[in-house]
């Protein structure tokens, strides 16, 4: 996923342990980070909810 600016924003994030292995394979799947997954799979969610472009 490019990035549309080269600032970025850290946070903690609990997910439960199986979602995070089904993200983790996810990611894998697709080769990306599971941190690149997790960012894909929110930014997807934002424009399908037409809150990004």
């Amino acid at each position: 996923m490019a990035k549309d600016t080269a600032k970025t924003k850290s946070f903690v994030l609990r997910i439960d342990t199986k979602t995070m292995e089904l993200i983790e394979q996810w990611a894998a799947d697709e080769f990306r980070s599971t941190n690149g997954q997790i960012q894909w799979i929110i930014d997807e969610a934002l424009k399908r909810s037409g809150r990004k472009k």
